[in-house]
């Protein structure tokens, strides 16, 4: 029985296959999911702050460079996952300089939201925190006791995990957090915005440390940054 010549696919047909491929690598790649969502969070914080057409172009434009790195990096991964099945130098120097290509989008996209962000953010926290910029330090105490307080008893009323290891919530996400939000309270107004960017990210790396360590899940990583993070906010809204 002969066949005919295999049909080209259609436009419909190429449209699924490029969408497979988006969902394919958003259920199995981490990193990609990440940067999806914060991809999301970027445009709505774009959208709040009112920017113009050509900072949103430029941020739309840095959010495609990093999304598309990230798929060409997995691509290149599989099909030399697939070409060879021992190591091979060539192969890992390869692998690195997709790598490499991805963290260059990134820095990039990060420069470009620092300086679409930081002017209209700043004058917004300005505002908003300007009736407690002289918050004394003991609010800041108070303020990380009552959130190692909320860590104890909670993993108490769990009965899950020891004060400074596993169980719900993790006490070190939620200290991190806690000094996330007291430093964005008391530093000046000068350097507000990038002394809590910087805080912020060194919190979320708290974080991380914690579930890739597997000392705790994402949920209890979560729950004791938002936990931190809230008690803190409430104390320096109250007292300060």
């Amino acid at each position: 029985m002969s066949t005919g010549p295999r049909r080209s696919p259609s436009l419909l047909d190429s449209f699924n296959y490029a969408f497979e491929g988006i969902i394919h690598v958003l259920r199995t790649q981490r990193n990609l999911r990440i940067h999806f969502l914060v991809a999301v969070l970027v445009l709505i914080v774009a959208l709040y702050l009112d920017i113009s057409k050509i900072e949103l172009i430029a941020l739309l434009l840095a959010i495609a460079f990093v999304l598309i790195t990230e798929m060409i990096n997995t691509a290149v991964e599989g099909a030399i996952d697939i070409s060879t099945t021992s190591f091979d130098p060539n192969a890992k120097l390869a692998k690195d300089i997709a790598a490499g290509a991805v963290l260059i989008a990134t820095v990039n996209a990060v420069a470009i939201g620092y300086l679409v962000f930081a002017g209209k953010a700043a004058d917004k926290s300005t505002r908003l925190l300007d009736k407690i910029l002289n918050a004394p330090a003991k609010v800041t105490l108070v303020a990380l006791v009552l959130v190692i307080f909320a860590v104890i008893g909670t993993k108490a009323w769990t009965g899950r995990g020891t004060p400074l290891r596993g169980g719900i919530p993790s006490g070190h996400a939620a200290l991190a957090f806690a000094g996330w939000i007291a430093v964005t309270y008391l530093v000046g107004d000068t350097h507000r915005f990038i002394i809590s960017i910087v805080t912020f990210v060194m919190a979320l790396l708290v974080a991380q440390t914690r579930v890739e360590s597997g000392v705790h899940s994402g949920l209890e990583v979560l729950y004791g940054g938002a936990l931190g993070a809230l008690v803190t906010l409430v104390v320096f809204q109250v007292f300060a």
